[in-house]
């Protein structure tokens, strides 16, 4: 079945363009001139992929983004003529799983796309190289599953992505420049401290299902995972 694609952006030609990239690659592609027409139809069948500009007429992209990760786990991609720090910081801090100035080329939305799409896809591999656990918390990377005692909760892809990241480098201190550049794959300057907020809401989500496994601030550097215990 082919992925669902929605696109808000209120320039036709940007739209048209779009469309026409994506839909010679495989993609069912669903255009808007609006965020409010998107997030309707995001709301009668939800997408694969979202694609939102940050500035259109009612509501926008940002907006857009905060009430879709608040109902589901969709991919997110923020584009926007605005190129400063403080969008780019906020489309991390709301959940978008990147963010792309204006002007781009379609080719390199193109690749971003199916690299977020082979973030999600399934290994052909064995699955139980794919279980990853610290303390009472087991993700099935392949499966993209979160479980604390066995019972499922929720997470982003990319607070998913980061909390199989840190699993993965449980060992040692991860610095926020390498989460950056290794999870969210952001090839541009940004303050690094725009994964605070991220892992903020991840602990959140950790502490409410009585998560053991922490992660602990490392002062002037970045993050580690601890296993915790009772």
């Amino acid at each position: 079945m082919r992925k669902l694609i929605y696109l808000a952006d209120d320039d036709e030609n940007i739209r048209g363009l779009i469309n026409m990239f994506l839909s010679n690659e495989g993609f069912e592609v669903r255009s808007f001139a609006n965020g409010d027409d998107l997030l309707a139809a995001f709301l009668q069948k939800p997408a694969d992929l979202v694609i939102l500009d940050i500035m259109m007429p009612g509501t926008d992209g940002l907006s857009v983004c905060t009430q879709i990760r608040n109902c589901s786990n969709t991919l997110i991609i923020i584009v926007s003529a605005r190129d400063n720090e403080i969008d780019r910081i906020t489309g991390i801090t709301l959940g978008s799983d990147d963010y792309m100035t204006k002007p781009f080329s379609p080719m390199e939305l193109m690749a971003r796309v199916k690299a977020l799409f082979r973030r999600l896809e399934l290994d052909t591999g064995g699955t139980s190289k794919h279980i990853l656990t610290a303390g009472n918390l087991n993700i099935n990377a392949a499966t993209r599953e979160a479980k604390v005692d066995g019972s499922q909760f929720d997470l982003t892809p990319t607070e998913l992505a980061l909390m199989v990241y840190l699993m993965q480098n449980s060992t040692r201190a991860v610095s926020r420049d390498e989460l950056l550049k290794n999870v969210w794959k952001f090839d541009f300057e940004v303050d690094s401290r725009a994964t605070d907020d991220v892992v903020k809401r991840l602990r959140k989500k950790l502490a409410a299902v009585r998560c053991s496994a922490k992660i602990e601030s490392v002062w002037g550097f970045g993050f580690k995972l601890s296993e915790g215990g009772e």
